[in-house]
């Protein structure tokens, strides 16, 4: 099973201005490459007061700049913003300058554009000219990422890769990825399929309970309206919880896995399983980076064991 990360480049308590939380993704960049991973991905968010990435495409070169082996993508660059020729244009040429190590993730979000299959089609067709035919790889190096299934069957029709948002929309992911997977058998096409999951994890169970309250604070807290920074543990451990609040952190537990870093692999191997994923993406958000970093190190150590 192979591991990578998805980094949304999150403003914290701990990293509370861009260029803390800029700086610690391009770090945690180096540590994933240490510790094995098999890609990293930043996200694209605008007017966040919780992200910091809005161009994923300049943090994937600053991050390639600072690694040797590692694959670096975007996670996903939103071409509803976007011609599909600057996009294969910009990442063709990071492409040339690090041959076979950068991706092009690419979604819409809520976003709509009529055009955004044959944008996916051209980034498919431009990219695939730049780059040798792989076996573990899309066409292209293009990845479409997707959470609510209707998207799934174009990037099998294509010979791009899929990535499900397991930790956008937990449910009804199964039909999604077999979607995708017979649209790629029935156009020729190897199917590689993603699952991007978030999780919390440390050494004990408290800890990974404490880590995961304080994304759920943060989560709970978007959904109501107060978007910000990560909190911290004692932040969150600290919080007078209302009705309204804990009724939103159950339902957003669904979408978050949480325990010691066995009883994580255990359930993340499983929802692999379950959606026919050959690659985990692994997302978590937590204040404190040395946190963080334990928890990547942890979950890979335990699927190295």
């Amino acid at each position: 099973m192979r591991l990578s990360i998805l980094d949304q480049v999150p403003l914290t308590e701990h990293a509370p201005t861009a260029g803390q939380a800029l700086s610690s993704g391009l770090q945690l960049a180096q540590d994933a490459e240490a510790l094995g991973y098999h890609r990293i991905w930043f996200a694209e968010h605008h007017h966040s007061k919780s992200f910091a990435s809005a161009a994923p495409e300049m943090m994937t070169a600053l991050a390639l700049e600072r690694t040797e082996t590692i694959r670096v993508g975007t996670g996903a660059i939103l071409l509803p913003y976007y011609q599909a020729q600057k996009v294969s244009e910009a990442m063709g040429l990071l492409a040339a300058v690090y041959p076979d190590r950068v991706d092009i993730g690419v979604g819409r979000a809520a976003l709509s554009d009529p055009h955004y299959a044959q944008k996916i089609a051209t980034l498919v067709h431009d990219l695939d000219a730049v780059h040798e035919p792989s076996d573990t790889e899309p066409a292209g190096r293009v990845w479409v990422l997707g959470a609510g299934g209707s998207t799934a069957p174009l990037p099998g029709m294509l010979g791009a890769g899929y990535v499900h948002g397991h930790f956008l929309r937990p449910a009804g992911g199964e039909p999604a990825t077999r979607a995708y997977r017979e649209a790629a058998a029935n156009a020729g096409h190897a199917a590689h399929t993603v699952l991007a999951v978030r999780f919390a994890t440390a050494s004990t169970e408290e800890k990974a309970q404490a880590l995961a309250n304080a994304l759920l604070l943060w989560r709970v807290r978007k959904d109501l309206g107060h978007d910000g920074p990560i909190p911290s543990t004692a932040t969150a451990a600290s919080h007078p919880w209302n009705t309204q609040e804990l009724a939103r952190a159950e339902e957003r537990s669904k979408a978050l896995i949480v325990g010691t870093p066995d009883q994580v692999h255990d359930r993340l191997l499983a929802l692999a399983e379950e959606h026919g994923a050959d690659e985990l993406m692994l997302n978590t958000l937590v204040c404190d980076p040395a946190d963080r970093l334990d928890a990547y190190r942890l979950l890979a150590e335990s699927f190295n064991a």
